[in-house]
This record gives structure tokens, C-alpha cells and sequence, in this order.
């Protein structure tokens, strides 16, 4: 069984649904942020990067810097909570309400795997050829996430290695001169990505609410 953490990242100003507290919103009868922490019960540790007033035991709870600054700005301080020896973290979004711990374990597998040959340069949001695709340089991949059924990658429904992750935080608030406002896009760029096409059974795990309309999509697919 593969050792990994999980961040949480619950911080978003949800401009498309009047400003609520997205992740508080039910899908099935329960939060969508529970129900993305249910997904990764058995991560190790479980951090959630946002407000939050009840989350379940064990879970760690903090925010990024500075409040809103946007989802690098909320992995870096999740990030941070992390043992020193995690070497892979589930990077997700608290809005995936369909996320299974299934879907977790494949993109898992996909990680752990090493592709023979040279891999294409990066292009984040180029669609596989056929079957899983490997972006970047370098034979092992650094990180492994969904894309969706028109190639686009879902970066925040996706496993990292630790290291890979850090580093390139490092190198963007360098360039950036600090992580606020920065976008996922120029974190990942030059890792080298697993794209993975769900082929698994019932609806896409990395589908994400950011509508009322995506919030009722996804309900009906909880009956």
C-alpha cells in the first residue's frame, strides 16, 4: 500500500456562486469538503487549507497567507503541515464531491510507474495521444492527475511527490517574488505529469462545482 498524505485546498472566494462557502455545500447529503476528505481516509496526514469550523478528528486545519490568495498560495501552507518524511500528497480541490478513494488509488498506481524513453516537452494542456500520457522531461513522473474527456488536465484532482512539489514553490515564488494570486499552471510547469483519462466505473472523480448547475449535475449523480 502506497504511503501518502493529503491537502485539501478549501479556500476559494466562489465569485460564480455569489461568494458562499462552496465546500459547505451538500452533494448527497454531506459537505462537499467531507465528502473530498472521506475519499482520502486513509491518507496520512489529512490537511484542510481553509475555513472550517468542524472537520473530523484527526484532520489538520490552516489557511493560506495571505486569506484567499489562491490555490498555490493554499498548497504551500498545506504543504507545510506535512511530516518531514511525506513523500506524496494528494493535491485536490474541496469542491470534487464524486472523488473516490478508488479513483485516488489509480492515480497512485500511475505515480509509481516510470515510462521507458523520452517523454514530449511540456505542454499543460496538451491531451494524451492514446491512453495515459507523460508531459515533461525525465523518465520518473513527479506528479500524476486526471485529465478530462477533451484532454484538459484537472491539476487539482491529482498526487505529487513531495520534493517535486516543494521545489517547484520555491523556484515560483522566486521568480514571482511571493505565491499570492500565482496560478496552479506556472507551479507545474517543467514537472514532468502523468495524465491519466478516467476509465473506471461511474461519473468522473475529478468533476468539479463551480456552478449551482454543476452542484445539481452532480447531485443527481449521487442517487
Amino acid at each position: 500500500m502506497v504511503t501518502y498524505a493529503a491537502v485539501v485546498l478549501a479556500g476559494g472566494s466562489a465569485r460564480r456562486m455569489g461568494g458562499v462557502d462552496k465546500p459547505a455545500l451538500p452533494v448527497g447529503g454531506r459537505p462537499m469538503r467531507a465528502r473530498v476528505l472521506a475519499a482520502v481516509s486513509d491518507a496520512s496526514p489529512r490537511v484542510l487549507v481553509g475555513p472550517a469550523d468542524v472537520v473530523p478528528e484527526g484532520v489538520r486545519v490552516t489557511r493560506e497567507d495571505p486569506p484567499g490568495g489562491g490555490p498555490v498560495a493554499a498548497a504551500a501552507a498545506g504543504l507545510a503541515l506535512l511530516d518531514p518524511d511525506t513523500a506524496v500528497v494528494a493535491l485536490l480541490a474541496a469542491d470534487l464531491p464524486l472523488l473516490t478513494r478508488a479513483a485516488i488509488g489509480e492515480l497512485l498506481t500511475h505515480l509509481a510507474e516510470e515510462s521507458p524513453g523520452h517523454p514530449a516537452p511540456a505542454r499543460p494542456d496538451a491531451a494524451p495521444t492514446a491512453g495515459i500520457g507523460l508531459v515533461g522531461s525525465g523518465r520518473q513522473p513527479d506528479g500524476a492527475c486526471f485529465v478530462d474527456e477533451n484532454g484538459r488536465r484537472q491539476s487539482l484532482c491529482g498526487v505529487w511527490r513531495v520534493a517535486a512539489l516543494r521545489a517547484a514553490l520555491d523556484r515560483l515564488a522566486a521568480e514571482r517574488g511571493g505565491l499570492s494570486g500565482a496560478p496552479v499552471r506556472a507551479l507545474l510547469a517543467g514537472l514532468v505529469v502523468r495524465e491519466v483519462p478516467w476509465s473506471g466505473d461511474g461519473p468522473p472523480p475529478w468533476f468539479d462545482c463551480d456552478t449551482d448547475e454543476d452542484v445539481r449535475r452532480a447531485e443527481e449523480w449521487t442517487r
